[in-house]
């Protein structure tokens, strides 16, 4: 489409993207206070449609819970999942993946009431039916995933020709009781790995996988240090748990678990096959029962650290000397959920459009998510649309301008050197690609 134009690229940006670098600008930002970034991110969620407007909908967002997202949050969200699976089934070990049921028929006694699931009631099956026998036929949310993985061992186990170790990674909705004492169900969105292996070498599996889940937290934040992790303490372990680990945030209001890894021991596999011990027996050399452990992380409070991680305030002086504050969410590219924005300049608008449409639909086939920045209609200036797309985490912003039908050259702007370069429009494609594709490496 644009083979005519003449070629003249200048790529003095710089290449790639380095947390090392973005974690030094985001110490030199201005004498905000950490509650008052905390209110101003929030609120820029908000705002740049990460999350739906409302007091409660920020709230249960700040919580950790599912809340309603805006556009790009949903793409956020749905980046964040899609790094995480790929970093489990696409790991040197062997992980398959599954998908469960979001509700059992399970009795409490099967269980030992030991998932912790809310039930959902429908008001008029409560006065078809006697209150006790409604509790006993009910089905119940999960609280969690891990008895779905439980529950596909022995079949999965015969799979692998009862060779361990191997897991079964999955991602879904759970169901947790309310922090308010309200009793009632919230929704939370969570990353699941059940890890099988002998008991021997269940502890240097447990400090493998808290050695691989913190490698990849950092691997995407801005500020690597504000992702921890600690020991849990042991009169917080229950049942046949003998160890576990937090991953922690420290968000401005302190620390939150953003993943719980805990070695469970052969409980919750003795417990699901009563009667079946001679089927959980390895074949590793000493026929033991496998020991479980657990990886729990929460997205939704994940996206949530990601979000905060990635602000950097800084501090500018403007026209009649007043102070202002340049906000950019510096998400790491793989997370962006815009990676390039689409504008015009000064020109024939009804051919740049076509222009820009063009361009839109090459993006969409190469799978660079764009924004349609030459449909808005406001009266915004260059300076007032980069500040826009900084506050919503857009990588680069392209111009096509007259320039662009002349030579076929557009002037391209990124998010984190604030840099603007000229190069041809036939180049963008490949620049993109492979500048995503070296923070990928990173």
């Amino acid at each position: 489409m644009f083979s005519h134009f003449v070629r003249n690229v200048n790529s003095s940006f710089a290449f790639g993207w380095s947390s090392r670098v973005g974690h030094q600008t985001r110490r030199c930002c201005g004498p905000s206070t950490d509650l008052d970034q905390s209110r101003i991110l929030l609120q820029l969620f908000v705002d740049r449609h990460f999350i739906s407007p409302g007091h409660a909908n920020v709230e249960l967002f700040k919580r950790g819970v599912f809340c309603s997202y805006g556009p790009l949050g949903t793409q956020l969200r749905e980046n964040v999942l899609r790094q995480w699976w790929s970093s489990m089934t696409g790991s040197k070990e062997q992980v398959f993946g599954i998908k469960t049921s979001i509700s059992s028929n399970v009795s409490p006694d099967a269980d030992g009431g030991r998932w912790g699931h809310p039930r959902l009631q429908q008001p008029k099956d409560v006065r078809m039916l006697d209150p006790h026998m409604f509790l006993q036929r009910s089905p119940k949310l999960r609280s969690n995933l891990i008895q779905g993985a439980v529950e596909q061992f022995i079949p999965l186990f015969e799979l692998v020709n009862k060779k361990l170790p191997f897991g079964m990674a999955e991602t879904g909705r759970c169901f947790q009781l309310s922090e308010d004492g309200s009793g009632c169900p919230e929704e939370v969105t969570q990353a699941s790995l059940i890890w099988f292996c002998s008991p021997r070498t269940s502890s240097q599996w447990l400090d493998h996988w808290v050695r691989q889940r913190l490698r990849w937290w950092r691997k995407f934040a801005l500020a690597p240090s504000d992702f921890s992790s600690i020991d849990l303490p042991q009169d917080e372990l229950e049942g046949s748990v003998s160890r576990g680990v937090k991953i922690l945030y420290k968000f401005p209001w302190g620390q939150e678990p953003l993943e719980i890894l805990l070695n469970r021991g052969d409980g919750e596999l003795l417990q699901m096959y009563k009667g079946f011990r001679s089927k959980l027996l390895s074949r590793d050399g000493r026929k033991s029962i496998p020991h479980v452990l657990s990886i729990t992380g929460n997205i939704d409070r994940g996206l949530l650290a990601f979000l905060f991680n990635s602000l950097l305030l800084h501090n500018r002086e403007a026209a009649k000397q007043k102070l202002q504050q340049r906000k950019v969410l510096k998400l790491h590219p793989l997370l962006a959920p815009v990676k390039v924005a689409l504008g015009i300049g000064r020109g024939a608008t009804t051919e740049l459009r076509q222009v820009c449409e063009g361009l839109l639909q090459e993006l969409k086939e190469a799978k660079i998510s764009a924004w349609s920045g030459y449909l808005d209609t406001s009266a915004s200036t260059l300076e007032q649309l980069n500040s826009k797309y900084d506050e919503m985490g857009i990588l680069f912003n392209v111009v096509v301008s007259e320039n662009t039908l002349e030579s076929g050259l557009v002037q391209v702007r990124s998010r984190d050197t604030t840099i603007k370069e000229t190069m041809h429009i036939s180049e963008l494609n490949n620049f993109f690609g492979r500048y995503i594709s070296a923070a990928d490496k990173m």
